[in-house]
């Protein structure tokens, strides 16, 4: 019993350090886990902070401002002579379209409100309407009624006469577009020329022929002309609209002139 009680305190003693030894080890490994997955961790959370290059949406160029570099590489001396050509000639193409769509009326319906105030010898009526109508329909009308007492050559004569200014007033600023149609293709080989030469100077400077050399001085000669060739593309197709519409006018003045003759024609003959 003795023994068996003093065998008990050692047994007890001996598994006491081996226990906590065995604890101290399990330990030491949950902290040497813990400092291994930190980092790691660390380093997720950086890794998720950066944005990734390759996933970031590329920004393109606009239109105006690939417009402005090629405008710059263009020599911005020759490319400002070929944007003023182009805005002075939308101008007057612009003032054109405003005049001759503010012109435009319905002709047969202010012919029929004339004839039956004409038959009926209401000329003042008539020549009312016409003074409020805008155009040179209406222009040609109250010229013809202003001479309805004369003969009907007079009347004729007066009505062509007044036609013509008419016309011309219709296609007043057309000239200048066709100018500026014309200039702008002109500035443009004019870059062309200008950058040639400053291309053969670069060679004789650099007394080699090297392609990097003639191409600097290439690429200003053509963006100029392209420049120059746009420019007159877009005047055209302007100027071609506002000829359709003079031409539309000037059958308007036409068709209602001899109309108007008509009318005065039976006027006279029913007097």
């Amino acid at each position: 019993m003795s023994t068996l009680a003093a065998d008990q305190p050692k047994s007890h003693k001996t598994q006491t350090p081996a226990g906590k030894a065995v604890e101290d080890n399990t330990a030491k490994e949950q902290q040497d886990t813990a400092a291994q997955s930190a980092p790691a961790d660390s380093l997720d959370l950086d890794m998720a902070e950066v944005p990734d290059s390759t996933m970031m949406p590329v920004e393109s160029e606009g239109f105006h401002k690939t417009l402005k570099v090629k405008y710059i590489e263009g020599n911005a001396g020759f490319m400002s002579f070929v944007a003023l050509v182009l805005v002075l000639g939308l101008a007057f193409c612009i003032e054109r379209i405003i005049y001759l769509t503010l012109s435009e009326i319905n002709a047969k319906k202010l012919m029929t409100d004339l004839e039956p105030l004409i038959m009926k010898g209401d000329i003042e009526g008539a020549k009312t309407i016409c003074r409020n109508t805008r155009g040179p329909v209406a222009s040609i009308c109250y010229q013809g009624l202003m001479r309805i007492d004369e003969s009907m050559d007079d009347v004729e004569r007066s009505i062509t006469s007044y036609g013509s200014v008419q016309a011309a007033n219709l296609e007043k600023g057309c000239s200048w577009i066709t100018l500026f149609i014309a200039m702008a293709p002109s500035l443009g080989f004019l870059g062309t020329v200008i950058g040639m030469v400053m291309s053969f100077e670069q060679i004789q400077m650099a007394g080699d022929i090297s392609p990097t050399i003639v191409a600097a001085g290439m690429k200003v000669a053509l963006i100029t002309t392209i420049f120059g060739l746009i420019a007159a593309l877009i005047m055209q197709v302007f100027y071609n609209y506002i000829l359709s519409k003079i031409e539309h006018i000037t059958s308007q003045m036409e068709e209602s002139a001899i109309t108007l003759l008509d009318i005065i024609m039976k006027y006279k003959l029913t007097r």
